[in-house]
């Protein structure tokens, strides 16, 4: 349902490094690229944060009523682990690992992918192309760079002459890094390698005999770079020019800034109007990894089945926790964090329900006009989730205010206020009330603390058979207590 209309707004653009009143390049549509996986695992969560945060862009300039074309890739060539240059290929290493074809990995992640996006409720995009769909795209960008002087061809393989494109444009103007420092902090090549420069970047690879992935090209069988498919496939379905290109915060350098300077050095002119980034997801303070142990993925979330958090959580609790922050800030997840959250929710989606049986009356007490224009305000103000969700509290609090007495409201605002709230809190920020009942997760933790508070009490008294009732009845209904040094905790199997 469109609502409003907006005509202000205002987005942080990356590549200005401020916020600049949103313009599309053709009235009432816009064409917006994001970078999606690459399919050689299960899709990390921090991943998940960043798509989580297009996926509420999509869909509030749907809800603004603009035509939107999302595309969306799916890197399933593979690229190499060291910025694309050397080692081995993600997915034809996956594949050597576990004796599968690479595509088998790539068709059992892909699809992984999907399913936790489902969960979640991601919109879906309205094109989700494949690298591998577009390997002579890519190769017939090259040959334009080649003609243009901006690359070379060496052994099979092809570069992107850096040093070259700086003379006549500004490479580095997205990061803000300047090509004279990086080439002071950089170490000289090696004696086996091909590159002119250190920062040259490959668009094209030669395949040596054990490379799995592999087409046929002007310059031999080869593999393309990783950050030429975005290139070739934002420009084919949006236009060598188009509105908005998205990403995670880690892809500024060298991946983003590389795509431009392949537009620039194909086409003659930048590729996007505006550059926005996501940024990171943390896990306990600490940055997700799984060398340290400090990583866990969504479904080990939804389960519970993971030594980092107390109980399982729904997908749409853990969506209202990374909705709570805003997409260019870092956010910290964290057992205490996903437990407030669960309960905000749950008043959340009480109001909501309660909301639908609200006695009117002759007047209103709640300014329905002005807390709709301020949920707008905080939207436009490029995308701020954290103070639209304050907002909606605030409503909040006047339902339940109603609901007591204390307040009146009439029939013509409780429709308007049901309209917004459902617009913003399902439309917009993409959360789900299932008819299982959204609080179920958060009452059953309020019972379950309940039995543990009592299960203390009867070990406290040394009651010991009442406390190993509530403990195996509890186990017999897939709820495990663990006790350790800070208490008694659950999971939910």
């Amino acid at each position: 349902m469109q609502l409003y209309k907006s005509q202000t707004l205002k987005v942080y653009n990356s590549l200005t490094g401020k916020k600049e009143v949103f313009k599309p390049i053709n009235e009432g549509h816009i064409g917006m690229y994001v970078c999606g996986p690459t399919v050689y695992s299960n899709v990390h969560l921090g991943n998940c944060r960043t798509f989580m945060s297009f996926d509420m862009i999509f869909r509030y300039l749907k809800h603004l009523g603009y035509k939107v074309r999302y595309v969306r890739n799916i890197t399933d060539a593979g690229h190499l682990v060291d910025d694309a240059e050397d080692g081995e290929d993600k997915i034809a290493k996956k594949a050597r690992l576990e004796q599968l074809e690479p595509m088998e990995v790539v068709q059992r992640y892909t699809v992984d992918f999907h399913n936790i996006l489902e969960k979640f409720n991601f919109l879906p995009p309205s094109i989700e192309p494949t690298a591998t769909g577009h390997i002579i795209e890519q190769i017939e960008i090259i040959k334009e760079i080649l003609d243009k002087g901006y690359a070379y061809e060496i052994n099979g393989s092809v570069y992107f002459d850096v040093k070259k494109f700086n003379e006549s444009h500004d490479y580095g103007k997205l990061s803000g890094r300047k090509l004279e420092d990086m080439i002071a902090n950089t170490r000289e090549l090696a004696a086996q390698d091909d590159k002119r420069s250190p920062q040259d970047f490959a668009l094209w690879k030669k395949a040596e005999p054990q490379h799995i992935m592999r087409w046929p090209s002007p310059w031999g069988d080869g593999f393309p770079g990783w950050h030429l498919e975005c290139t070739a496939m934002s420009t084919k379905y949006l236009g060598e020019t188009f509105d908005i290109h998205g990403g995670g915060m880690d892809l500024k350098f060298p991946h983003h800034e590389c795509e431009i300077a392949q537009s620039e050095a194909s086409h003659g002119h930048s590729p996007v109007n505006y550059w926005l980034h996501a940024n990171m997801l943390t896990l306990n303070g600490k940055k997700m990894a799984k060398s340290t142990g400090n990583n866990i993925l969504p479904g080990e979330i939804f389960s519970g089945e993971n030594k980092i958090l107390s109980k399982a959580f729904s997908p749409s609790v853990v969506r209202f926790f990374m909705m709570q922050a805003h997409y260019t800030s870092i956010l910290d997840l964290s057992n205490d964090a996903l437990l407030a959250s669960e309960k905000g929710y749950g008043k959340l989606m009480d109001a909501i329900e309660t909301l639908k049986g609200l006695d009117t009356g002759t007047s209103s007490d709640f300014q329905i006009l002005e807390w709709k224009q301020q949920c707008y305000d905080a939207m436009n103000d490029d995308f701020n989730t954290p103070i639209l969700i304050a907002n909606l509290f605030e409503a909040v609090k006047h339902i339940n205010l109603i609901k007591e007495g204390k307040e009146t409201i009439t029939n013509e605002d409780k429709e308007l206020l049901t309209q917004v709230i459902n617009a913003f809190v399902f439309d917009v920020l993409g959360l789900e009330n299932k008819s299982m009942g959204a609080n179920d997760s958060s009452k059953l933790s309020g019972v379950v603390e309940l039995l543990i508070e009592l299960r203390n009490d009867a070990r406290a008294n040394k009651d010991f058979a009442t406390s190993d009732k509530i403990r195996d009845q509890l186990t017999a209904l897939g709820i495990q207590l663990k006790d350790g040094k800070e208490g008694t905790t659950f999971s939910v199997s």
